[in-house]
Order: C-alpha cells, then structure tokens, then sequence
C-alpha cells in the first residue's frame, strides 16, 4: 500500500523533475497543471521512470481507488489511505485558488461537493488529506509542498459556518427567485422581466501559501533548483509503517525535524509535527 513516506523517497530517487516530460499514458499533459497531477500520481504509484504504459496502467489501479475529475475534489484516493489535492503556482509565494472547495482539514465522504463515483470507490467515511502544491516555472518543477490538511486548514464547522451564513441572508431576500437545489451558495432564477437569466451564488476560496504561513519554520530556499518540503503532525508521521520510516532515516539526503506548529482551530495551542526537507 502506498504512502507519502514511499512519494517522498520516489521523488527524492529521481532526477527527472521537469514537468514538461511527464505524461499521461502516450500523450504529452496539455497543461503544466496536469503534468503536475501526473507527477504527484507516478510519485505514489513508484511509476515516474515507467516507460512500459500496461505496467504504468496496473500500478496505478493497484495504488488508487480514486483519480477524480476536474469539477469535485479530491484529485486522487489511495486505497486504504489519503486523499490528495493537487495545486499548481507559478510563483514561490503566490495564494492558492481553491475557488467553490473551502480548505479542508480532512476529506469527508458527507461532503456535498463528493461525486458519487469518489463516494462509492471503496468504504470510507473520512481520509486525511494531502495538499500538493507545486510551483513550476518555465515548465520545470521547482518546488513541491506536501501538508497535511490538519495542520492547514481549521475544523469542517469553520467554514461550513460562514457558507451557511451567506445562504441564509439570502434565502430571507423575498422578492427573489431563490434556487434552493444547488451545490453553489445559492442562484437567483428569473433575473429578469423576460425570465431569462440566473444568477450563480459561488464561493471563491483562497488560501495563502504554505511558504508565508510557516515562515516561522522553514525559510523557502531561493538559491535551491529544486526543494520538496512535507508536513504532517508527529502522530501522523508515526503512524506509516515502520519499514517506510526505517528507509526514510537512512536517507540522507532528506532532513527530518522536529517541529511546532500552529493550532489551525487554535493558534495559541501548539502542535507536535514533523517537517521533512529534500533540496537539490
């Protein structure tokens, strides 16, 4: 079963970090945000230097019960395992666009905005969530953020509560049209004398970049051709097998720390993490 711990020493093993050369199946990704989706799934599935596509295919069933679609989060499932979003910046301290999916500390099967195909893929109710985030520029992939949504992202509630808010203001408007069956925030129907416009109520959620939000425990490194940078609580760290993690000490080329981290829920509380580090 796949893991971040086997993704992080997959990358780590491979020279080839150029987006422009990863592909899916025979064609060339047509843009850089899909070769990067590409290359986080090959990272997972240890298919990145793969040239044979019907092993490339088997690998890739066998390590994912889910690969999405363009419209509903999460971008991949592993089976038994995490879920993960991938993002694509073109500059190092830039925010992420999220636009109607809010940040998400874990994934959740009651989710509306979950297809039925994800829903039903294998049994599950939450996962643990891995945000991807990768800055390329001038095709090439200069540096990969793999967090963990609980040390990101606060509490379901937080954000279910101010999408709430929003509908409710607008469901008391009484001389409109409210669409009550919609994923979005709300839509408007019959805008018009004609009745011939709608109005799309939908959320555009931005994030700031994990190089600003911990500043204060990793400095993004300007002079690095390439850096890849993990985050996860200890308790998540501990829990991957411990063969992985056996490997992953003796790898010399990644810096593992001890770090702590701010409370998402709760700033003032301070979370036990571990921050790994891989630079070329």
């Amino acid at each position: 079963m796949s893991n971040l711990i086997k993704a992080i020493l997959n990358i780590t093993n491979n020279t080839q970090l150029g987006v422009e050369h990863i592909t899916n199946g025979n064609n060339r990704a047509t843009n850089m945000g899909e070769g990067l989706e590409a290359y986080i799934k090959n990272a997972f599935a240890d298919t990145i230097n793969e040239i044979d596509e019907q092993i490339k295919l088997e690998k890739i069933s066998k390590t994912f019960s889910y690969t999405g679609n363009k419209t509903n989060p999460p971008d991949m499932m592993l089976w038994n395992g995490d879920a993960i979003e991938v993002k694509k910046i073109e500059s190092a301290n830039t925010s992420l666009q999220l636009n109607s999916s809010h940040p998400k500390s874990k994934l959740l099967a009651r989710n509306s905005k979950i297809n039925k195909t994800c829903r039903e893929c294998e049994k599950w109710n939450e996962k643990d969530l891995i945000y991807s985030i990768g800055y390329v520029e001038n095709k090439k992939l200069q540096s990969l953020w793999m967090v963990y949504g609980d040390c990101y992202a606060a509490d379901f509630e937080t954000y279910q509560k101010v999408e709430e808010s929003i509908t409710t203001l607008i469901d008391s408007l009484d001389d409109l049209e409210i669409n009550h069956d919609t994923n979005e925030l709300s839509g408007i129907r019959n805008v018009d004398p004609l009745n011939i416009t709608y109005l799309r109520i939908r959320g555009m959620w931005i994030i700031e970049n994990p190089n600003k939000v911990y500043n204060y425990i990793y400095q993004y490194d300007k002079n690095a051709s390439f850096q890849l940078v993990c985050l996860m609580k200890k308790s998540k760290y501990d829990s991957f097998p411990t063969e992985d993690l056996e490997t992953l000490s003796k790898n010399g080329k990644i810096l593992i720390q001890d770090v702590r981290i701010k409370n998402p829920n709760n700033p003032a509380n301070l979370l036990d993490a571990k921050l790994l580090v891989f630079k070329v």
